[in-house]
């Protein structure tokens, strides 16, 4: 169970289940059929019937954004990476929540991972096994990646941050801090780091623009997660965090998922507990933020739920080639 996050309450009179049982569990099932561009037509839910959208890797170019909640764990239910890579050859690979300690050999492990990409990994430095982010680019592909948040050093020790530059935009890749059960993190989270981001990611727009992307801790609408009125005082699901959220599109940014799909219900995160996985009781916590000037060249931007391994599911987003 993810250590920072415990989502959703289970609905009354629930019966719980351990994670090996919820592992276990399979998605509903839906007929690949069903699905005309790639979204059931039954709205929220889940699918195991992976679905193939259209990308030419000639000309455009694809990145993928999976919070993993321990790598380790996330690789001893086989190689997830890889399949998804075999599937969708995607250029670049954005991972948060690793866990994964600088000083550990297996640090190397993760890097050696997935042949034909170039990896970086961005440790906590302050808890072992805690946080983290790592990222994968495929070789040839010219970048340079930066970690933190330059402008505002107090974030520092938590790996939550990297930023690639590629010739025509930047990409961030963040595992926003949680509020914690009890809130504790809320005031932290929504005064200093949200705006400290903020601030960093339209300094970086000055430059070229941006996509932000990750596990980014909020569901910013009713549409984006399981019993809305049941989580206002949730982790994920306050005033305060939404208002974050709005303070920031409101700035030149749009959430481009949300832009595409403007009454899709799609998750990204269910809960270990209570089979929320198979019962569809999730939360839409995984973003692609792209800067205005962005989105219309953004060719797809989308979630895909039949991945498994970890309590969250891969999201995609597809831009122009020549923006690499």
């Amino acid at each position: 169970i993810n250590a920072e996050y415990m989502g959703p309450k289970p609905k009354r009179g629930g019966k719980g289940a351990t994670a090996a049982q919820m592992e276990a569990a399979a998605p509903a099932k839906t007929e690949a059929e069903d699905i005309p561009n790639g979204v059931p037509k039954t709205a929220g839910v889940t699918t195991s019937a992976y679905v193939a959208y259209p990308f030419d890797p000639t000309t455009q170019f694809k990145i993928i954004s999976w919070n993993v909640n321990g790598i380790r764990a996330f690789l001893g239910k086989g190689n997830p990476l890889q399949e998804l890579v075999d599937r969708e050859d995607p250029d670049v690979i954005c991972l948060q929540e690793t866990k994964v300690d600088a000083d550990n050999s297996y640090c190397q492990t993760v890097k050696d991972l997935l042949p034909g990409y170039q990896a970086y990994m961005h440790c906590c430095s302050k808890s072992k096994g805690y946080s983290g982010t790592a990222v994968y680019v495929k070789s040839g592909t010219k970048h340079t990646v930066t970690t933190d948040i330059p402008s505002a050093p107090k974030h520092d020790g938590e790996g939550r941050t990297m930023t690639v530059e590629f010739s025509g935009f930047f990409l961030v890749n963040t595992y926003v801090p949680n509020s914690g059960q009890k809130l504790d993190r809320l005031k932290y989270r929504c005064d200093e780091w949200n705006p400290d981001l903020q601030k960093y990611l339209k300094h970086l727009e000055k430059t070229k623009p941006v996509v932000w992307t990750g596990d980014l801790n909020v569901s910013h609408k009713e549409i984006d997660l399981f019993n809305p009125k049941g989580n206002l005082r949730t982790a994920g699901y306050t005033p305060q965090e939404r208002a974050g959220m709005d303070k920031l599109l409101a700035d030149g940014f749009i959430d481009s998922f949300r832009q595409l799909h403007p009454e899709t219900v799609q998750y990204s995160y269910w809960s270990y507990r209570n089979n929320c996985r198979e019962q569809n009781n999730g939360w839409r916590l995984d973003y692609f933020i792209l800067s205005e000037s962005l989105m219309p060249s953004c060719k797809n931007s989308y979630v895909l739920p039949a991945y498994s391994g970890s309590d969250h599911c891969p999201i995609g987003l597809v831009l122009p080639r020549t923006l690499a």
